[in-house]
């Protein structure tokens, strides 16, 4: 089983007192100006551009996101794994960085590069992240905790490098991107959606914690998006199926709801247009549903669990 579809993607130890175990630097002065780009537009009387930093940028919603950003005036370090997957990116105006969500070392090298790219961290967009779909009994411990890392810890260990920065600039945003499936959870999507509702419960724990400080923590919960993301969501499923769920995978094979087409799917610049206002508006709120889906299927979690049961029997039924 690959895992390819981690860009749309522990512990280091040290015997320096002043960085922490996952490679992160929390004595330095983060509130110090850039030494590249940055430093050189000050010293010639230049207004710093807002800078953001997106995860996942080497197709769909984090390549639509990082070019709107570009269109709002933005300096744009966007990254992927690949970062030959991202040369257009860089052709339009980005800065490009590789980066795997999954290694701490590159996430602080990243967080302190993005730094001293912008002067400053206005913005982070943890986008980068795929779905692992499939029965429980099926999912292996080790791809639901590859799941999680991607997901989760991602996200995690993005925020951890970037806050010390915010905290010292005295604002921030941070935008995580999560999924209907992140409030609603049906047949074959426990690991996706179990990692999706982890992700907005730490947001919003982390919105608590951080108001003070400035900064403003975001969730982006879109529904049905026209990208590749459904024919990686089928490079996921598990590859020792059990037979007695064989009418569950075939709902997984016909099924729309994460990514792909139908008529309720939304394009990747619908989801970057939220994002950009998550980012850049003065007072967000805490969630955006994208798409009609999003936006009326929500509703699905006040019901009885005995009737969202049932919808997924007749759904069975049906297939």
């Amino acid at each position: 089983m690959t895992k390819a579809a981690a860009d749309d993607a522990d512990g280091v130890a040290t015997d320096e007192p002043s960085a922490d175990r996952e490679g992160i630097d929390r004595t330095a002065d983060a509130s110090r100006p850039g030494t590249d780009e940055a430093a050189r537009d000050a010293d010639e009387g230049y207004t710093r551009k807002r800078c953001v930093l997106i995860t996942g940028c080497s197709s769909g919603i984090g390549r639509a996101t990082a070019r709107a950003f570009l269109d709002e005036n933005w300096r744009v370090v966007a990254t992927a794994r690949d970062t030959s997957d991202i040369e257009d990116l860089a052709d339009a105006g980005c800065e490009t960085l590789e980066l795997d969500v999954t290694d701490p070392d590159q996430v602080a090298h990243v967080v302190e590069r993005t730094v001293d790219i912008g002067g400053a961290i206005d913005c982070l967009v943890n986008n980068a992240g795929y779905a692992q779909m499939g029965p429980i009994e099926d999912t292996s411990t080790a791809d639901l905790h590859h799941q999680f890392d991607v997901n989760v810890y991602g996200p995690h260990r993005l925020a951890r490098a970037a806050l010390p920065h915010m905290r010292a600039q005295g604002s921030g945003r941070i935008v995580n991107v999560s999924s209907v499936l992140g409030r609603l959870s049906f047949a074959g999507t426990g690991p996706y959606s179990g990692s999706k509702h982890a992700l907005e419960a730490m947001s919003d724990a982390l919105r608590a914690e951080v108001e003070d400080f400035g900064i403003d923590v975001v969730v982006i919960e879109p529904g049905p998006v026209e990208t590749s993301f459904t024919e990686r969501v089928e490079e996921e499923v598990p590859d020792d199926q059990t037979p007695a769920y064989e009418s569950l995978y075939e709902i997984i094979e016909e099924s729309q709801l994460v990514g792909g087409g139908g008529p309720l799917a939304s394009d990747p610049e619908d989801v970057a247009a939220a994002i950009v206002h998550a980012g850049t508006c003065p007072e967000p709120p805490a969630r955006y549903p994208v798409g009609p889906l999003a936006e009326y299927g929500l509703y699905a979690r006040f019901l009885p669990d005995s009737l969202r049961d049932a919808a997924y029997g007749l759904v069975k039924k049906l297939v």
